[in-house]
């Protein structure tokens, strides 16, 4: 799919929020991996935290980011897989607004590509929530990049045809 070089690119203010009860910022590879990608693509890290597997302490900080005029989208990475500990996409549940199906799906299909049937595992999801998109993707580098590469590069780039998240963004509030 083409992007339309004739059509302004528009960054997007993008949070990074990775969950998990054993990683600090020096050992977030997934978040960093994000955080590079994003900024490489021209878009702005607007917020950047490592959260505990804690489903309330998750929907406290999405609430907040979600507020925040400054934050369009919000990506998180863990906590998506099936242990007791991942609740990222049940705290998603309890804050969106429409669900978007299609991206786990997507995900888990390409990510079959590269890990075979243990796609299974990933509950992967995406949502929007009061105006904003958030989306939750496994915790492994590969599957942020699988996400990022296959995914989210081209519908959060504004030129991206024949359409894309970003030009549907000023109408998500709409009632």
């Amino acid at each position: 799919m083409p992007i339309d070089e004739s059509r302004a690119f528009l960054p997007v203010r993008i949070a990074v929020l990775t969950v998990s009860d054993t990683r600090g910022l020096a050992e977030d590879r997934s978040g960093d991996t994000l955080v590079e990608r994003l900024e490489s693509a021209g878009h702005i890290l607007a917020a950047r935290y490592i959260e505990r597997d804690d489903k309330s302490a998750i929907v406290a900080r999405l609430h907040a980011w979600i507020d925040d005029p400054q934050i369009d989208v919000v990506l998180t990475t863990g906590g998506t897989g099936v242990t007791g500990r991942d609740v990222t996409p049940e705290a998603l549940m309890q804050v969106q607004d429409k669900e978007i199906p299609g991206f786990g799906e997507l995900f888990r299909w390409l990510s079959y590509q590269s890990i075979g049937t243990s796609t299974i595992q990933s509950r992967a999801t995406a949502c929007v929530a009061r105006g904003t998109y958030i989306f939750a993707l496994p915790g492994s580098t590969g599957a942020v990049k699988d996400a990022w590469d296959g995914i989210l590069v081209t519908q959060l780039d504004s030129r991206f045809c024949p359409c894309n998240f970003v030009e549907l963004m000023p109408r998500l509030m709409e009632r």
